[in-house]
């Protein structure tokens, strides 16, 4: 009758411990800002981002590198490991809504005092008739053990939901990786071939330099110029033939930065230096703002943290609630190894159920309740950030490839008109009706407008690989 007065309060209690628990309401989150609804009042949804990577670049050696790049880079392979850390804490959240079940195994021996309650009845008891219980008493056990956690406010049920947000956000981080090391690679593919292209122009311009310098000794010898003109001429050779070593670095340090993207030790990057100045843009259509949302891995990535982190707010509130924990124990308890198995004698079993709630560490928990509708916070302000990034770096592509377009056509007119001044610098030149600075200056000039035009190619190839990326092509 005690044991039915004692267990009769505890519904009672555990409602107040329910009450007193009082938990906070979830703290609302900001509504999301609406994307523009164009980049440029072109309402057109054709997107190349659809465009698979080897489609969208039609250079085979550009195409095989960045195959290369996608089996052996360390970096996209540590992002892979990323994955399974996230994929195995699943496992982790999901172990954690079934019960625990052990197996023990003990022995051991007491001896208390036989002027004592224990010791007094062992005293009098006897396993059998004329028997009397041992003494030392040795204790064997062999049972197997359960706990469970009932998750009756579903915060493992929501901690396992963030889990897989987690998870999934991971899965997006490796396909934003992919993008940007494909962008990466075909970056320094083209400046590759852009360094390949100017060295050819300067070591044909040293030929011509050279040239020069060899008609201006022959007019000093004719005394038909200086000493001074001879040695101007020679220090243009001179400093053709140091941009020239200049360049020969640059090649080198870019080969080696496409080797380590490639995850392999230095070696010759196999292309074509010859076609450079015929390649041609890409066509870009850039569809609309929302397609972001649904295209760029980042931005999946930033709302999928963001889910988790909704769900984290969940698990840190549902702290303040009671804890159902049900325990249990099945197995064989005996003083002595012959008797372990004996039926029903030496058969044990519990089973009990605890309802706590939390009244001390209550502080602790409103703390961790508050940091985690910070992080909320954060990952919404971190969402519409990418979001928002997302936007302008599409939109600075798009005018790039527009302006660089216009700057293109401009400087080609300059390199043609540079070298038809070549060409009447040489011939004033020869007829004494120019003098050797002027036909200096042209050459100079010549040189960095067409060195300027090779940089201004490689600024349009790498708008499009950019605004590619940007618009999120590359990981489908």
């Amino acid at each position: 009758m005690y044991k039915f007065k004692t267990y009769k309060y505890l519904v009672p209690l555990s409602i107040c411990l329910a009450v007193a628990s009082c938990t906070p309401a979830l703290a609302p989150l900001a509504e999301k800002k609406a994307v523009p609804e164009s980049f440029d009042k072109s309402t057109d949804t054709t997107n190349v981002s659809s465009t698979p990577w080897r489609t969208y670049f039609k250079d085979s050696n550009l195409v095989n590198l960045i195959d290369t790049a996608l089996k052996n880079n360390q970096e996209l392979q540590i992002t892979l490991q990323e994955i399974e850390i996230a994929k195995n804490d699943i496992r982790v959240r999901k172990g954690a809504l079934l019960p625990t079940v052990g197996v023990g195994a003990g022995a051991g021996i007491e001896k208390v005092g036989r002027y004592t309650s224990q010791g007094a009845g062992d005293a009098s008891t006897e396993i059998k008739p004329g028997k009397e219980m041992p003494d030392p008493l040795a204790d064997f056990k062999l049972a197997a053990y359960a706990n469970w956690e009932v998750d009756i406010w579903k915060k493992l049920r929501n901690s396992k939901k963030a889990a897989v947000s987690r998870y999934l956000a991971t899965v997006e981080g490796k396909n934003f990786v992919i993008t940007n090391l494909i962008a990466e690679v075909a970056d320094s593919y083209y400046e590759l071939l852009a360094l390949d292209s100017q060295l050819d122009i300067v070591r044909q311009n040293i030929a011509l330099q050279t040239n020069a310098l060899e008609i201006v000794k022959i007019q000093k010898e004719a005394a038909r110029t200086t000493e001074l003109a001879v040695q101007k001429f020679n220090a243009e050779v001179l400093a053709s033939k140091s941009m020239e070593f200049d360049i020969l670095q640059n090649i080198k340090e870019t080969e080696n930065k496409i080797n380590f993207l490639l995850g392999q030790y230095p070696q010759e990057i196999k292309r074509d230096k010859t076609n450079f100045a015929s390649l041609m843009p890409s066509m870009i259509h850039s569809g609309v703002p929302s397609q972001l949302l649904a295209n760029r891995p980042d931005i999946k990535q930033a709302e999928l943290e963001l889910e988790a982190a909704k769900l984290d707010v969940k698990v840190a509130r549902a702290e303040f609630f009671p804890s159902l924990e049900i325990n249990a124990a099945l197995g064989f308890n005996a003083f002595k190894p012959s008797y372990l198995f004996t039926m029903p004698e030496s058969l044990l079993y519990s089973l009990a159920g605890d309802l706590a709630a939390p009244v001390i560490n209550r502080n602790a928990i409103k703390a961790e309740y508050s940091s985690a509708n910070a992080r909320q916070l954060q990952a919404l302000y971190n969402y519409e950030r990418t979001i928002l990034n997302a936007y302008l770096e599409v939109s600075s592509q798009l005018s790039k490839i527009n302006n660089l377009e216009k700057s293109y056509e401009l400087k080609s007119q300059q390199v043609a008109a540079m070298n038809r001044s070549i060409d009447v610098a040489g011939d004033l030149f020869k007829s004494a009706k120019a003098d050797y600075f002027e036909v200096l200056m042209t050459q100079r000039d010549a040189l960095e407008s067409k060195l300027e035009l090779i940089e201004t190619k490689k600024a349009q190839l790498n708008a499009t690989v950019h605004v590619y990326r940007d618009l999120g092509g590359g990981w489908k």
